[in-house]
């Protein structure tokens, strides 16, 4: 194998033995690089461009700031953890509720948010890996992953409903293309089924009234709006709790990539929380959204088995590039929501199944009552989207379902030891 612009070329460049992937510092050929960055482009784009589309942010604006908050990331991770940075969901309540305070406020508070997150990740960096290990042991951790998937299934499901005929379609053709098919179909599976599915819709009238409309009377190029941010305590105050999700979502994305490519990234854990704080914070400087690392993305790369950070440089590229081309961003917004929901229920079911293959690969053993009732309240609190509102905050089930069994599991494994049946004898593990 010979090295080309930081990437080792993975076996001929164009196959992938049975059982191996395509590491982190490798790549496959650039052809292929590219199609694979341009399907992470296509899974993160129809939620990274929800979030200002709910909130009135300008969507350009969110998409170039993903694509630099992306490249941050992996500077700052040193090529070594593939993710994609897109739009925070965590922020459209915060968001939504400090609305009467102005836009600059707004931006503030994600601002503001960002360099707290910053904080945070060097305090990480500083306590060393000891803090992962007591904080996410596998039982923590697999909980955390499944439920960050199986929080999103009512949305791929509500998707699905809306054109039912075009989800299937879209749904089997990915389900076909990964399984069925060999070399890059296989791998490009999720973005031949999004097209396919584009392509049935159109044919069959249901691209949405005034969809090629949209398309025409959008420009080729036109620069993304900017602006300025103002502080505003209690729309910072709002924002600040977002901070528990994007931790959990950041620290799992760590564990899941850890799980993925067999190695050991805990001590990238706080380097992952710096780069996210630093992009939320340059975000929010100049009118975009809030990032954080992407499940859509985990579910690429689970599916390709291509773990290649090459592809995530592509994937920022691109994002940069079409962030000044609005008409990209109009044929976008054409795809129906059938196609999204045929989409989403692979990729979501695949987030939710790596969780519970963290469990397998650890060997957590759910005899231990410590382990089993932890995780059930977790992914019963995130799959039931469990809100409850702190003062004017709504938190979410991946909030309380993250939060939950991060606190409740070391609470109980102390109970199980010195007052349960393992008093004496052993720890919950």
């Amino acid at each position: 194998m010979s090295k080309i612009i930081g990437w080792t070329v993975h076996g001929d460049g164009r196959k992938i033995a049975p059982g191996a992937v395509v590491a982190p510092e490798e790549r496959l050929s650039w052809p292929r690089t590219v199609g694979i960055g341009m399907q992470h482009v296509v899974a993160m784009f129809g939620a990274t461009l929800l979030v200002p589309t709910l909130t009135g942010f300008p969507v350009n604006t969110t998409l170039l700031f993903s694509g630099l908050g992306t490249i941050i990331f992996l500077l700052i991770t040193r090529n070594r953890l593939p993710s994609y940075l897109g739009s925070s969901f965590a922020f459209i309540a915060p968001l939504m509720a400090s609305q009467n305070q102005g836009f600059g406020a707004q931006t503030g508070s994600i601002l503001v948010t960002g360099l707290a997150l910053v904080l945070i990740g060097f305090i990480v960096k500083a306590a060393g890996r000891k803090v992962i290990d007591a904080v996410m042991p596998p039982t923590v951790t697999g909980a955390i992953v499944a439920l960050i998937g199986l929080n999103l299934a009512p949305a791929a499901t509500t998707n699905f409903q809306s054109q039912p005929l075009i989800a299937t379609v879209t749904m089997v053709t990915i389900v076909l293309a990964t399984i069925a098919g060999r070399g890059m179909i296989a791998r490009l599976g999720i973005l031949i089924g999004v097209v396919v599915g584009w392509v049935f819709a159109a044919i069959t009238g249901n691209l949405g009234e005034g969809a090629a409309q949209a398309i025409d009377e959008a420009d080729w190029l036109g620069l993304p709006e900017f602006n300025t941010p103002e502080f505003n305590l209690s729309a910072i105050a709002v924002a600040l709790p977002v901070l528990v999700v994007l931790i959990a979502e950041n620290v799992g994305h760590v564990k899941a990539v850890s799980e993925m490519t067999k190695r050991d990234l805990d001590d990238l854990a706080g380097d992952a929380l710096v780069a996210d704080g630093i992009a939320t914070a340059l975000a929010g400087g100049f009118g975009g959204s809030g990032t954080t690392t992407y499940a859509e993305n985990i579910g690429v790369m689970a599916a390709t088995r291509v773990y290649s950070t090459a592809a995530y440089w592509v994937a920022a590229g691109f994002a940069i590039a079409l962030a000044f081309v609005p008409k990209f961003g109009a044929l976008i917004f054409t795809i129906p929501t059938g196609v999204l929901g045929g989409a989403t229920m692979v990729l979501y079911g695949l987030i939710g199944m790596l969780g519970i293959r963290i469990w397998l690969d650890n060997k957590v053993n759910f005899n231990n009552p410590v382990n089993l009732t932890c995780a059930a309240v977790a992914l019963v609190a995130g799959i039931g989207n469990l809100t409850l509102t702190l003062g004017s905050v709504a938190l979410e089930g991946i909030a309380w379902g993250s939060v939950g069994v991060i606190v409740a599991y070391p609470a109980a494994t102390w109970l199980y030891g010195h007052l349960g049946e393992g008093a004496g004898t052993h720890r919950a593990s």
